[in-house]
């Protein structure tokens, strides 16, 4: 049973690890997120954020520790924790014959969402993510900013505490870029949200704290100020971290 209130821990990685063979793609991640917190999940490419992120959602079942979201042990009670969540996975699967329209319908339908929540949700998504124009067009036709907006709309759908986000922003305009940040800002209010990003700006933006992963391990978790007080003195601190030349 989990306590309503701003101290409760809505993230929680515990001693995570997942290996192939000997190579080690995630060891010992361990780190809480507590509710109306925005925070970033830095690293280089194939440090690991991605592994980490599909653990904490259950798509992937680590090989040591365990995960838990809204108090629920990812592994032990994925469907309480997945009603918890909302999940948008860097370039997430869609069905390309599908309307925005329909997909997300179905997506209510197989979360059991009662049929006028659902209308409810779609009309929100439909605004909150600006699809209105593309509506019932074929997922298949649209731009990658568009598709990129369906997939932040089914994760938004059934209203989740938890939001993880791997590259939001990821083929969207400045324009929509301004306004997922906007978004993510407004929910960070009430809700927990695990932020993947490449773009150091984003950081700034959005989140109060960050994270920093580097071959497999944490290296940094601390208050977004801690890394510097703009893009620059962000990407030396990351840089040093991660060991880039």
């Amino acid at each position: 049973m989990t306590v309503e209130n701003n101290n409760e821990l809505m993230i929680e990685a515990i001693e995570l690890g997942k290996f192939y063979g000997d190579f080690a793609a995630a060891q010992g991640i361990t780190f809480t997120v507590p509710r109306g917190q925005v925070c970033a999940f830095l690293g280089p490419n194939g440090a690991g954020k991605s592994t980490t992120m599909k653990m904490l959602t259950g798509f992937l079942a680590p090989c040591e520790g365990s995960a838990r979201i809204a108090g629920f042990d990812v592994g032990e009670d994925r469907l309480k924790a997945a009603e918890r969540l909302g999940y948008l996975p860097e370039n997430g699967p869609l069905y390309s014959e599908m309307t925005p329209k329909t997909f997300l319908t179905y997506v209510g339908e197989t979360r059991c969402l009662p049929k006028e929540r659902l209308a409810e949700r779609l009309d929100y998504v439909a605004k909150t993510c600006s699809l209105r124009d593309a509506w019932e067009k074929a997922i298949g036709k649209l731009s990658r900013g568009y598709r990129q907006r369906v997939g932040m709309a089914q994760a938004l759908l059934h209203d989740p505490d938890v939001l993880i986000l791997d590259e939001p922003t990821s083929g969207l305009d400045p324009n929509q870029v301004h306004g997922v940040r906007r978004l993510i800002s407004s929910l960070g209010e009430t809700k927990t949200v695990l932020l993947s990003t490449h773009i150091l700006r984003e950081v700034h933006a959005v989140c109060s704290r960050v994270l920093l992963i580097n071959e497999g391990r944490l290296v940094f978790d601390g208050p977004t100020s801690e890394l510097g007080t703009d893009d620059s003195a962000i990407e030396d601190k990351f840089r040093q971290l991660t060991f880039a030349a």
